[in-house]
């Protein structure tokens, strides 16, 4: 492979004949070089499930996780991996161990999932509510965003939980920035990146989080059940797997944090096994290549969706506040049934997202999407608002 931006991708995925699809961010299927990988080490399992665990395993998840630090700036041993960043996220929660008295801190473009884990986190420390805090309508500036964050930090908010790209808005939030000013109050950081590894840049040891919980089925194209979670050196002694096994094959024994997470029982592991095969895959075709590809097709449907409607997307036009999702409000009205409409009738995977009491369009563009799907789906859209 060569890292050529104008090389067509796109036959190294198998989609569905006749499916436009642009919902990657939720569901990234993996190329055929990666399921090619997880295949093999499928075969190596139930070709002789003891030599593999007992013998093979081990040293192969280590050396995955090696390669995936390397991605991601970490050093290994402040990484496990898990099943995504729900997974990941449920480690946080269960193993920080909340006082009645501290106050959870998150704002109102958090995924719905990370609000329910820390609601039922606080609820059992008798702690309330998380906090929401409500950004503002249309955001201009990091400094108008991170004032806005801060100003409703309290002496007891003890935990910060924010995205590092949000789900429902497609907004990649200035974490470096967040992250500092929340060190220097003295409040810890969890943020839940699942949309970030591969379509940004990441380098973990730099940005300093507490905590950071990761999908790698998303932009990076690893197999479903991949994901990771790292943790801050002075945290690892209090995380623990939600699931308590053997942490490693017997007779070893652990003996660190994140050697508990290698053995959480009987499993197939070949999803983080082949990771390092979809790194490989979005490297040699040209990850600059990729992200540039991304961010073109999205800023188009963006900017047409916000030309046609004459409605603002919530973030400027640059590059820093999104990548390969492009994000817009959908005209007023009942929209309610669009998303199902766009896949019926012309066999067109995207997201309508229903936020704020309105409806917006999320558009998800990766290697194998072209112009021309943009085209297809505004040419639907218009049939489909017109009726």
């Amino acid at each position: 492979m060569a890292g050529d931006r104008q090389q067509d991708w796109s036959d190294q995925w198998d989609l569905r004949p006749g499916v436009t699809y642009l919902n990657h961010g939720s569901f990234g299927p993996p190329p055929r070089p990666v399921q090619a990988r997880r295949r093999q080490w499928q075969q190596r399992l139930d070709g002789q499930p003891m030599d593999f665990f007992c013998r093979q395993y081990e040293p192969a998840v280590l050396a995955a996780r090696q390669r995936l630090a390397e991605f991601v700036g970490a050093d290994p041993q402040d990484l496990v991996f898990v099943e995504n960043a729900t997974a990941a996220m449920n480690v946080v929660a269960n193993s920080l161990e909340l006082k009645h008295s501290d106050q959870v801190l998150l704002t109102d473009h958090e995924y719905g999932a990370v609000r329910r884990i820390w609601q039922r986190a606080t609820l059992r420390a008798a702690a309330g509510e998380p906090e929401i805090v409500v950004l503002p309508e249309r955001i201009e500036s990091v400094d108008q965003l991170v004032d806005c964050l801060f100003a409703a930090l309290t002496p007891r908010t003890r935990l910060l939980v924010i995205s590092h790209i949000t789900s429902p808005t497609a907004i990649t939030m200035p974490i470096g920035t967040i992250v500092h000013r929340a060190r220097q109050r003295g409040v810890l950081v969890c943020v839940d990146g699942p949309h970030a590894p591969a379509q940004i840049p990441l380098d973990l040891a730099a940005l300093g989080c507490d905590f950071y919980c990761a999908s790698l089925h998303k932009w990076l194209s690893a197999p479903f059940g991949s994901g990771f979670l790292y943790v801050r050196r002075e945290h690892q002694q209090r995380i623990s797997p939600t699931q308590l096994s053997w942490g490693r094959l017997l007779p070893a024994r652990p003996e660190s944090w994140s050697d508990e997470f290698i053995w959480s029982g009987t499993r197939d592991p070949s999803a983080v096994l082949a990771v390092p095969a979809a790194i490989d895959f979005l490297q040699e075709t040209g990850l600059e290549a990729f992200r540039e590809h991304g961010y073109r097709l999205a800023t188009e449907a963006r900017n047409r969706l916000a030309e046609w409607t004459g409605l603002p997307p919530i973030t400027p036009d640059d590059r820093c506040w999104y990548t390969c999702m492009g994000h817009a409000p959908l005209p007023p009205g009942d929209a309610s049934g669009l998303q199902r409409a766009l896949w019926e009738r012309h066999a067109i995977e995207v997201p309508v997202v229903f936020w704020k009491d309105r409806h917006w369009l999320r558009v998800s563009c990766h290697w194998y999407n072209r112009r021309q799907d943009i085209d297809y789906l505004f040419d639907a859209l218009a049939r489909e608002l017109r009726t």
